[in-house]
């Protein structure tokens, strides 16, 4: 199994934002969105701003594979749901910590249940 570097979870957990291209079934991919990124340990996770509705999580959730970019790390990733509730609360105040200078108005939802219930593990391939 392949794992980060300690030099990319550094670059990406100081990004702010993380582009997110998941793949059609074809194995293309869809154009890239900007989201939310965390790190717990040498693990990262994102989640949908928008729950199951987002456009990028309804594609990442079918596929399970994507690409990424961030702070000048570029890769492609398997994407894993993750629903332990012990994780799910130190991936809440990750981003609570995280993004704490933006207001509430942005923070809340990403650690409402309707995004923990998108959380998603990033696992470099």
């Amino acid at each position: 199994m392949t794992t980060w570097t300690n030099d990319e979870l550094s670059r990406i957990e100081t990004s702010d934002e993380l582009q997110m291209a998941p793949l059609r079934g074809d194995g293309t991919a869809r154009p890239a969105v900007p989201i939310w990124v965390v790190r717990d340990g040498d693990d990262l996770y994102v989640r949908s701003y928008r729950g199951s509705g987002g456009t990028w999580y309804r594609a990442a959730q079918s596929s399970h594979a994507g690409h990424i970019r961030s702070g000048g790390v570029d890769k492609d990733v398997t994407l894993t749901e993750e629903t332990d509730p012990g994780l799910n609360d130190r991936i809440d105040a990750a981003y609570r910590s995280k993004y704490s200078r933006y207001s509430a108005t942005y923070v809340t939802p990403m650690v409402a249940d309707t995004a923990r219930a998108t959380t998603l593990k990033l696992m470099p391939r």
